[in-house]
């Protein structure tokens, strides 16, 4: 993991961190309150945004990122995510550090790797510094993919 400031990092970083940040504005979670919005960049240059959406029966509901990479897989179903951002906003402002997407999340980012044979860097945005990550497997370190599915 590489911890930058907001000037450290290269413009094409900060473009999707301010797309996923622009995303917070569209969730839904009339119940947690806690924002979140997700921007994958892909090889071809797109942006697709994502935002949490919250239910009232709880498991229906879908996070952010899961929101953008499954859009991302249907839209553009060729297309190699290269980057993926995450923002958090809850109490009028940014979260001052970066949120960690949950287990659930961490599994799709790591198949979405795994579909397109190759890594794809995580942003988590906070107020006072960014996390970078190289790959999805360094939030999950230890995969399970369909390589586990055979007998």
């Amino acid at each position: 993991m590489r911890v930058y400031q907001w000037e450290e990092m290269s413009d094409e970083q900060r473009e999707v961190v301010s797309v996923a940040k622009e995303q917070v504005q569209r969730s839904y979670c009339p119940y947690s309150h806690f924002h979140v919005g997700a921007a994958a960049l892909l090889a071809n240059g797109e942006v697709v945004r994502g935002c949490n959406q919250e239910n009232a029966a709880y498991p229906s509901g879908l996070c952010a990122e899961r929101s953008a990479l499954f859009a991302a897989g249907a839209q553009y179903p060729e297309q190699p995510v290269t980057k993926l951002a995450i923002a958090c906003y809850t109490g009028g402002h940014f979260t001052d550090v970066p949120g960690a997407p949950c287990g659930a999340c961490r599994q799709v980012m790591l198949e979405t790797e795994h579909r397109y044979g190759g890594k794809m860097e995580i942003l988590l945005y906070g107020e006072k510094e960014t996390y970078v990550f190289e790959s999805a497997a360094d939030l999950l370190p230890l995969i399970f993919v369909k390589e586990n599915l055979k007998g």
